[in-house]
């Protein structure tokens, strides 16, 4: 069977089957109950706030979240949240952030944390490429790592 749908296979966003953007295309106009678009209402209101406990709940059962960690609904993509590790693991200055560079998405984060302060390049691929992962025994830790990324 052909079809004249185009395949995605970047990083994101994922390609969606049809029955789901169908759906989206419905209740874009206006959610059932609601009235209005997700995208006309404000992010403060009851029904919005009805949409983001769903989401948590759904989240929650589906990969198993236990109550002790918290779900964060973010805008940004991975730049975003490659800054907010520095910031939330290693704002105290007292430890330091390694990174092991394994491609690029690694050097992104570095890019991004060397923003928020010192940081330790545990290992670095790039003498091979990017095209191998260290040894163990190849990587050099910093003796206060905040975190390996």
């Amino acid at each position: 069977m052909m079809t004249d749908r185009v395949f995605n296979f970047s990083a994101g966003p994922a390609v969606l089957p049809v029955s789901v953007l169908e759906q989206a295309q419905r209740d874009l106009l206006g959610l059932p109950g609601v009235g209005i678009s997700v995208l006309e209402m404000s992010h403060r209101s009851a029904p919005f706030e009805a949409i983001i406990e769903s989401a948590e709940a759904n989240l929650r059962r589906l990969l198993n979240i236990p109550s002790n960690y918290r779900v964060l609904f973010l805008q940004g993509g991975s730049r975003l949240q490659f800054s907010m590790i520095p910031m939330n693991l290693a704002a105290d200055g007292q430890r330091t952030p390694n990174y092991i560079l394994t491609g690029s998405w690694g050097k992104n984060a570095l890019q991004e944390a060397v923003k928020q302060g010192d940081v330790h390049v545990a290992w670095d691929g790039k003498s091979h490429n990017y095209n191998c992962l260290p040894d163990a025994e190849d990587i050099d830790y910093s003796y206060n790592a905040a975190y390996v990324h």
